[in-house]
């Protein structure tokens, strides 16, 4: 334990801002394999410390061991981190803010070590790089949304010296992230490895697949294995919290099945993270519906605490029902819909807000004939998302709508290039509710949609055979503030119909994705759909 910190320690002291860095031909002691396996990365030099102060790198490594090594020192780092935030957690008794923050972001820090390991343990000796890198993906994210939550309650030193703590902590796993991705495209030839690129350095991922045309979804004729229903009667549960909490822990690949009757539920749901496989069968859209009304208006609650529905487990399954959240149009940031779920599938479900409706934070998920409906960042989050055949609809924003305003559909939020996220738009409508039509006909010049905007530096969106209908602005895509990421996001627009397809007007920093591109975004290369999501037949 002593070597750990210690080497975290001196980690801190290399890579936090504002300290002394080592040149670069200074450490002559640096192995080349080490000063190789670096150049794939954002921060070179801080890779080449770290790499050699762990000491366990060994001679003549492959190409691999490089990579163990990089996420070991991540690993490592994240124990000290957590103790950093468990500190802060014990010292925040009576502050409310700094409570919810340090718990939100332990965590985050927890779902980071749990992807880091299933890497390490599962994904890289077996050969599964897909997994790896998406898996390290939400690693670096969960460590980025930690530092994040502790932005907005940095009251004291303790919670200043542990932002910086992170800052670090997610350049070294950014640094494990950026092999992984080297590895997935050069493999073993490791000379050829360089710092990632995304499709604005033209440089595109795969391809193949059937495009629009894939056919799978959810599954036919399961079995529940629990039944919710409103009045408990027949030894039924009588919230969907009690059956989720009823499901066995991490029960392999057996799916955990629950039926829930037709009823308004007015509760929060929670699905942990050794919870998986859990399924959610309702009895139709607007027949089983989930509510709630968290906002962060209220005290100690942020975005990610809103949810009326959150789930962490993997292999989550919904088909059948509404999940909304009530809070109002002014109320800020509300989630309907959080998901951390990998290989998860939802179909026919609806979902309902205003701002943040759907937070599909991270991995890899399938929406397939879904109505998503919201008007201010109402699709957001940094997973690898694919929208198929789904009903996008604007509604009403203010309390006085008819002022005018301005509504995103989406915020993705990928934040490093090596994240091998976005979200993708099949075959999907993008329109406004009967309500805000009328408002948008009766004086168009003050309403404004537009397809999304950048949260963060690397934001990936693309729409591909969608019909966007007139309400959609010429411009098409919204900056954030000023020109931040315009350089390095990627919008991208393929086939798509309708009177707000037009993209003679497009800002100058959206693309129209090559036609010899365009499978890079397929279901079965975007998120390896073809093997894991039910085939429909």
């Amino acid at each position: 334990m002593a070597c750990i910190f210690f080497v975290s320690l001196v980690l801190f002291l290399s890579l936090s801002p504002g300290a002394v860095q080592p040149s670069p031909d200074a450490p002559s002691s640096i192995s080349p394999a080490i000063r190789q396996a670096c150049k794939a990365t954002r921060f070179p030099i801080p890779c080449e410390t770290s790499l050699t102060q762990s000491n366990q790198v060994p001679p003549n490594p492959t190409p691999l061991q490089l990579i163990q090594s990089a996420i070991w020192v991540s690993s490592q780092n994240l124990h000290t981190a957590q103790s950093m935030v468990k500190s802060i957690l014990d010292s925040s008794t009576g502050n409310v803010n700094r409570t919810s923050a340090a718990k939100n972001c332990l965590e985050s820090l927890t779902n980071s070590e749990y992807r880091i390991s299933r890497t390490t343990e599962d994904a890289l000796p077996h050969g599964r790089i897909k997994d790896a890198r998406i898996w390290m993906s939400a690693s670096l994210l969960y460590q980025q949304d930690c530092w994040s939550a502790l932005k907005y309650a940095n009251d004291t030193q303790m919670v200043n010296s542990t932002m910086s703590f992170l800052d670090s902590l997610v350049g070294l796993t950014s640094n494990a992230l950026s092999m992984v991705f080297s590895y997935s495209i050069f493999g073993n030839q490791i000379g050829s490895w360089a710092p990632p690129k995304t499709e604005r350095d033209q440089f595109w991922v795969g391809g193949g697949g059937s495009g629009s045309n894939f056919r799978g979804g959810f599954p036919s004729k399961l079995k529940a294995d629990a039944t919710v229903c409103k009045d408990g009667s027949g030894g039924c549960y009588k919230t969907v919290q009690e059956a989720v909490n009823a499901a066995p822990d991490n029960a392999g690949q057996r799916k955990f099945v629950i039926h829930i009757k037709e009823g308004v539920y007015e509760e929060t749901v929670r699905i942990p993270l050794e919870k998986k496989n859990v399924v959610f069968l309702g009895d139709g859209m607007g027949k089983t519906v989930i509510t709630g009304s968290l906002n962060v208006g209220q005290p100690g609650i942020w975005t990610y605490n809103t949810a009326t529905v959150g789930v962490l487990g993997d292999g989550f399954m919904a088909n059948g029902l509404t999940i909304q959240n009530t809070a109002g149009p002014d109320a800020h940031q509300a989630v309907a819909f959080r998901s951390d779920s990998d290989l998860s599938v939802i179909e026919n479900c609806e979902f309902l807000g205003n701002q943040d409706t759907l937070y599909a934070r991270s991995l890899r998920q399938f929406y397939k004939s879904c109505r998503i409906q919201g008007n201010v960042d109402f699709i957001f989050g940094n997973s690898a998302s694919v929208f198929q055949d789904c009903q996008i609809l604007i509604c009403p924003r203010q309390v006085d709508p008819a002022k005018g305003e301005k509504n995103t559909i989406t915020a993705h939020s990928r934040n490093d290039p090596a994240q091998f996220t976005g979200f993708v738009f099949h075959n999907c409508s993008i329109n406004g509710t009967k309500e805000y039509m009328v408002l948008y006909r009766s004086n168009p010049k003050v309403h404004f949609n537009y397809l999304g905007r950048p949260w963060k530096l690397y934001s990936r969106t693309v729409f591909i055979h969608c019909n966007l209908e007139a309400l959609i602005t010429p411009e098409g895509w919204m900056p954030w503030d000023g020109d931040f990421a315009l350089e390095t996001l990627y919008y991208g627009e393929f086939g798509n119909s309708g009177s707000g397809s037009n993209v003679s007007k497009r800002v100058t920093w959206s693309n129209q994705i090559p036609t010899e591109h365009v499978l890079t975004y397929s279901i079965e290369n975007f998120i390896q759909g073809d093997e894991w999501i039910p085939s429909s037949q």
